[in-house]
């Protein structure tokens, strides 16, 4: 049976793994797209893009915990599956990590590869260039990184 570091390691690569397909194959346009706007219809689609990811999370790490003898506990997963979920909305409401942003002076940043940044991306033409490769989605990405992070080693200790 592996070690605590060993455990942590397991966790965070399956963690790593489901965060990048909940959060781009299993999250619904509809929730993108609506996730960050004010009001109930923004908390809606927060909390089921939330609620499909840490499912995803679950149904990922539970084969690897079986497959490799992991000693996961269920207070372990609950905590940690908790917190990044509770982590994950939080960023997601997009208003929470654009005003963390500013405040940590990363505003420029955030704003990166959007027709909010002075040196936006542009056609031959002149016009707005729309690219995936944005400040804020890095932002959030790490955002998310860190918190898995934490998550894997909550359910490695726990």
């Amino acid at each position: 049976m592996p070690d605590s570091a060993g455990v942590f390691a397991a966790v965070c690569a399956a963690l790593f793994i489901a965060h990048s397909v909940g959060d781009h194959w299993v999250q619904t346009h509809g929730q993108a797209k609506v996730k960050g706007m004010p009001g109930w219809p923004g908390r809606l689609a927060c909390g089921r893009h939330v609620l499909t990811l840490t499912l995803t999370k679950l149904l990922v790490l539970v084969p690897v915990v079986v497959a490799l003898d992991l000693p996961v506990t269920v207070p372990g997963l609950a905590a940690g599956l908790g917190l990044d979920a509770a982590s994950h909305y939080w960023a997601d409401r997009r208003t929470t990590l654009a005003a963390l942003a500013r405040r940590c002076r990363r505003d420029e940043f955030f704003a990166l590869g959007t027709p909010a940044h002075p040196e936006h991306p542009v056609t031959a033409d002149g016009t707005y260039a729309p690219t995936l490769g944005t400040g804020a989605y890095a932002l959030d990405q790490s955002w998310h990184h860190l918190w898995l992070g934490i998550t894997a080693l909550l359910i490695a200790v726990i």
